[in-house]
C-alpha cells in the first residue's frame, strides 16, 4: 500500500547529497523537461491532477496556468516562483523532513516548474529557526548550481523570522519583500500582482517535490494512485498517542484505520477520542471516522479539511478543553493583528476557554464562544481566523457535556494532567 516516492532513499546515509539522490534517477526528469515546451509541460501538470499539498488543495496546473503570457503589461514583467516552505501549522511536519532527508527533488522541481512558467528567479521561503534545514537547502542548491544543473536560474533559500502567519502566501510576499508579514486583501492575486508586483507563483514543498516523479512516470501513472479526485501520493503526518509516530507516504484515500495499524496502533491502553485530519486549524473528527478517505472530498463530506494532512491522535486522557484552549493561545499569539475579528476575537476566545478549563465558566460563555466563532468565520482578511474558530466549533460539536463540565468542574480534575520534571512546578501553581 505505500508508495515510497517522495520518501524513497530516505534511509541512505547520503539522501541529502546529489550522488545520493542521482541513484535514484535524480535529475532525469529536469533533463526530460527542458526538452518540452513550457506549455506542455504545464499541460502534463494539469493531466495529472497534483493538486496543492498545502492544505487548500487547488489544482497545481491550473495554478501555474494563470501566469500570463506574452509581450504586454503584466506578461512583459518577470516571473517568479516562490515556495511555501514555512511549514507552521501545528502537528505538521512533512516538508521539514523532507528538505533534510531529499533537498534535490525539491531543487529539481523548482528548475523544472521555473522552466513551465518561464520564470529566471525562484526563491525557497523557509523558517529561520531551522537552521539546520536551511544549511542543508542551501547545500543542496550549491551542489545543483556547481553541477551546472540549474542553468541561467537563480534559486535564494530565504530564511523567515518566524511567524505563523508567513505561511499565508501573500504575507509570504510582502515579507520576502521587507515588510511586515500581513495578509493583502484579494483581487488581485499573485499570479497577476504578486512578488514585486510581477505574476508569482506560490507553492508548497511537497507540491513541487511532487512534480518530478510526474515528468518521468507520466499523469496516468500519477493518477493511478489516489482517487478519481485527489490523484496521487501524499505524506502524512501521523502524531500523538499511537506508537509509532512519524511520516507515512501512501496514496491519498487511505484511511486514519489502516494508517494506524501500520504506525502499530495507538499506544498501550489508549482508545482514540478525537483526532485532527489536517493540523489544529481543522475541525476535529473523532473515533466514529475512523473510516473516513483521507483524501480531500473525503474528509470535506465529514465535516473537516485535508489540510496539511498532520493526524494529530489524541487517547481518552485527553481534555478536549485544554486541547482546544492551547491551539487558541497558538492563534491569538500569531495574529497579525491587521483586521479585528482575528486580533480581538481570538483573544476574547482564550479568556473564555480558560475559565471553562477552570471550571469557572457558565453556560452563556458557551454561546458567546460559538457566537465569536461565527463572527470571525468568513470575515476576517486570511484563513487564520477561519482556522481558529474551526476546531472549537468542532469540539463543542461533539464534546458539548464536557464544556458544560467546565462550568462546574475544573479540566484537570475530570482529565488529570501528566506533570513532567520540567513542567510540573507551573502546572502544579496553575492547578492551585
Amino acid at each position: 500500500m505505500l508508495t515510497p516516492v517522495l520518501s524513497r532513499g530516505w534511509g541512505d546515509t547520503d539522501s541529502f547529497t546529489l550522488e545520493g539522490y542521482r541513484r535514484h534517477r535524480g535529475y532525469e526528469a529536469l533533463a526530460r523537461a527542458r526538452a518540452m515546451d513550457p506549455d506542455a509541460l504545464i499541460a502534463l501538470v494539469k493531466e495529472s491532477g497534483l493538486r496543492g499539498r498545502g492544505g487548500a488543495g487547488f489544482p497545481t496546473g491550473m495554478k501555474w496556468g494563470f501566469i500570463p503570457q506574452g509581450t504586454e503589461g503584466q506578461a512583459a514583467k518577470p516571473h517568479y516562483l516562490v515556495v511555501n516552505a514555512d511549514e507552521s501549522e501545528p502537528g505538521t511536519c512533512k516538508d521539514t523532513p523532507l528538505m533534510m532527508a531529499n533537498p534535490h527533488v525539491l531543487v529539481e522541481g523548482v528548475v523544472i516548474a521555473c522552466h513551465a512558467i518561464r520564470a529566471s528567479h525562484a526563491f525557497i521561503y523557509i523558517r529561520g529557526e531551522e537552521l539546520h534545514v536551511l544549511r542543508r537547502l542551501q547545500h543542496a542548491v550549491q551542489e545543483a548550481v556547481d553541477a551546472s544543473l540549474v542553468g541561467d536560474l537563480r534559486i535564494v533559500v530565504h530564511a523567515g523570522s518566524g511567524a505563523y502567519i508567513c505561511g499565508e502566501e501573500t504575507a509570504l510576499l510582502d515579507s520576502l519583500e521587507g515588510y511586515r508579514g500581513q495578509p493583502r486583501l484579494r483581487p488581485p492575486f499573485p499570479a497577476t500582482h504578486g512578488l514585486y508586483a510581477s505574476p508569482t507563483v506560490v507553492n508548497n514543498v511537497e507540491s513541487i517535490a511532487s512534480v518530478p516523479s510526474i515528468v518521468l512516470g507520466g499523469a496516468a501513472w500519477f493518477g493511478s494512485m489516489g482517487t478519481e479526485k485527489s490523484k496521487g501520493y501524499t505524506l502524512y503526518s501521523l502524531s500523538g498517542h499511537v506508537k509509532r509516530p512519524g511520516q507515512y507516504e501512501a496514496p491519498l484515500g487511505i484511511t486514519l484505520r489502516q494508517l494506524l495499524d501500520l504506525s502499530g496502533g495507538m499506544r498501550d491502553g489508549s482508545e482514540l477520542k478525537f483526532w485532527t485530519p489536517g493540523g489544529s486549524s481543522t475541525p476535529i473528527l473523532t473515533a466514529e471516522h475512523l473510516d473516513v478517505p483521507l483524501d480531500y472530498e473525503g474528509v470535506a463530506g465529514a465535516g473537516s479539511m485535508l489540510g496539511t494532512k498532520a493526524l494529530q491522535c489524541f487517547d481518552q486522557t485527553t481534555s478536549v478543553v485544554r486541547a482546544v484552549l492551547r491551539w487558541t493561545e497558538f492563534y491569538a499569539h500569531e495574529s497579525c493583528g491587521k483586521c479585528t475579528p482575528c486580533r480581538e476575537g481570538t483573544y476574547w476566545m482564550v479568556q473564555i476557554l480558560k475559565r471553562l478549563e477552570a471550571g469557572q465558566g457558565t453556560e452563556e460563555d458557551i454561546a458567546t464562544l460559538l457566537d465569536t466563532c461565527d463572527n470571525i468565520f468568513g470575515r476576517s482578511f486570511c484563513a487564520l481566523g477561519d482556522g481558529a474558530t474551526s476546531p472549537i466549533v468542532s469540539a463543542v460539536q461533539h464534546f458539548r457535556d464536557e464544556f458544560l463540565a467546565g462550568t462546574h468542574t475544573p479540566a484537570w480534575e475530570l482529565f488529570p494532567y501528566r506533570a513532567s520534571a520540567r513542567w510540573g512546578g507551573a502546572l502544579a501553581g496553575a492547578q492551585a
